[in-house]
């Protein structure tokens, strides 16, 4: 689907980025990102469930439900812009005046986004001061995609970048392209992550709004590294239609947009549970057979969020009365005697009793990087996924000392 070596935000027509130092994290590391579109594009959105918002994200959804053209995007990282009052969202409006001024726009059609640490106000002056050189780096040359990416990031270990070409029904082309950031503070519904899409098809906000949820249920809200949902989480399509190519609602060209965005979105909650703080593993939980879809998820989510069963995975131990009895305390209604539970294709509990008898071949599954939990439950044909990692002595680390 993609190559994420050589995919970057600007593979669209009709988008520039760019990714500078404001002196936000300091070390000058790039912390202030821009990604602009040269037409008016449709935005969707989808955002954090956490009753508790960050002040850039309350004006983005705010702005993107007034279902007008947008322009831009201001990403920062460091400073979240959260629970420090009213004065919140005004410094973010500042901040998109700014922006839209060097641009010659509205700030209504600058959208913004903060990530970092909640509770301390936007270093506004010294960020406006920064909008001139921001405005300037816009390009849609790689480097200046993949320095837009390197701003957003905070504990993020590895750039996530996709992209995807669409090759219609009637020969014709479009590309969708994304980047994100997410490591820690991850947990449906959406977590500490930002994620922007860009597509050069043009499509109206209902059908894209449709497409994105759609999307995004069983993609980004099927991974969790801690448990945590944070307060600035979203995700974002613009859509600027400069391939002067319309997608449908109902067609097969709808469709295999559709496809592609959920296979991107995929793609990157992959890549964001697999940079999990501190992480050395992917962990990939399925269940089968539940009575249901909500008592999939559950059984899902309780696995994921185990410390218990992430920690043995990073210890490489088969202890597989981990994973059944978070299984049991889900909430999911099933008959414990017919539990099934698989390591990769290896059974170590059939019909809710062990069967493990090879440790060796056990061991050499938990070795790898990636790995998968099959749980079988014979109530129903209900099937999902969750995305995790294992938990590691550095996840600790690294939130133990995240402010510093």
């Amino acid at each position: 689907m993609s190559d994420s070596n050589n995919s970057y935000i600007t593979l669209p027509k009709g988008y520039k980025a760019a990714g500078i130092c404001a002196d936000l994290k300091g070390e000058n590391k790039l912390d202030f990102a821009l990604i602009c579109s040269d037409y008016p594009a449709t935005v969707s959105g989808v955002y954090t469930s956490n009753l508790v918002k960050g002040h850039s994200l309350q004006r983005s959804i705010k702005l993107i439900d007034n279902g007008l053209p947008k322009r831009a995007i201001a990403i920062n990282a460091k400073n979240a812009n959260a629970c420090v009052g009213p004065v919140g969202e005004k410094d973010a409006d500042e901040l998109a005046k700014a922006i839209a001024s060097e641009l010659g726009i509205t700030s209504d059609e600058v959208l913004t986004a903060s990530t970092g640490v909640i509770g301390i106000r936007l270093p506004l002056e010294k960020m406006i001061k920064h909008v001139p050189e921001l405005t300037s780096a816009l390009s849609a040359d790689e480097q200046s995609a993949h320095n837009s990416e390197l701003a957003m990031m905070t504990t993020d270990t590895v750039p996530k970048e996709v992209s995807a070409t669409i090759t219609l029904n009637n020969g014709e082309v479009i590309t969708i392209a994304a980047q994100a950031k997410g490591s820690g503070m991850i947990h449906p519904n959406l977590a500490t992550m930002i994620c922007v899409f860009t597509t050069d098809a043009k499509i109206e906000k209902p059908l894209l709004d449709t497409m994105l949820k759609k999307a995004v249920a069983h993609t980004f809200n099927r991974v969790s590294v801690d448990g945590d949902t944070s307060v600035c989480d979203s995700v974002m399509v613009f859509a600027n239609g400069a391939s002067n190519i319309t997608i449908e609602e109902g067609s097969e060209n709808a469709e295999l947009f559709y496809n592609t965005l959920e296979q991107l979105a995929t793609d990157l909650a992959r890549m964001i549970a697999c940079d999990g703080e501190g992480a050395t593993k992917l962990l990939e939980v399925e269940v089968y057979g539940a009575k249901d879809e909500y008592d999939a998820k559950l059984v899902v989510t309780a696995i994921a969020r185990s410390p218990l069963c992430k920690t043995a995975i990073f210890g490489e131990d088969a202890n597989f009365g981990r994973f059944i009895t978070a299984a049991g305390y889900s909430g999911a209604s099933f008959d414990p005697n017919r539990l099934d539970m698989y390591i990769g294709d290896l059974c170590v509990c059939k019909d809710g009793d062990a069967t493990i008898t090879d440790e060796e071949a056990a061991a050499k599954l938990l070795a790898e990087h990636d790995i998968t939990i099959k749980i079988v439950l014979h109530e129903g044909e209900a099937y999902d996924r969750m995305y995790t990692c294992d938990f590691s002595y550095d996840y600790v680390k690294i939130n133990g000392s995240y402010r510093s």
